[in-house]
């Protein structure tokens, strides 16, 4: 079972990035999606997307800049970053989980099933 995350990268401010995520070694899940941590903050969801209906939840922080996505053919899922503004600098990962939930703007993990590694999004002024 692995998570293989990659595009991570330094970008000037409003440029773009797309990252990628490999699924490898299963791929039932009910949710995949992304996940960042900056440097001296907690972990913020941004976005996932669900494997049997393909029905896309998203974070404020990524509304309207980020988009997911899902290549079922590559077992891939993908993060469309626009717009990326210096406060976007952290280390993304992509995670499967099961719970979840949009509260007042924030995409809540309540437990990830299987995390990949971190790809690191630098984005310069």
């Amino acid at each position: 079972v692995q998570l293989q995350a990659s595009g991570g990268g330094l970008v000037q401010a409003g440029g773009s990035l797309r990252l990628s995520c490999a699924a490898s070694g299963f791929t039932d899940y009910y949710a995949i999606g992304w996940l960042r941590q900056a440097p001296g903050k907690e972990r913020e969801g941004l976005s996932c997307i669900t494997r049997r209906d393909s029905v896309t939840y998203y974070a404020d922080s990524a509304k309207g800049r980020f988009t997911i996505s899902r290549d079922n053919a590559k077992n891939t899922v993908y993060l469309q970053m626009n717009s990326l503004k210096p406060e976007d600098t952290a280390v993304y990962y992509c995670a499967t989980f099961t719970y979840f939930r949009v509260v007042g703007g924030i995409l809540r993990v309540d437990e990830v099933d299987h995390w990949g590694q971190g790809t690191l999004v630098t984005v310069s002024s």
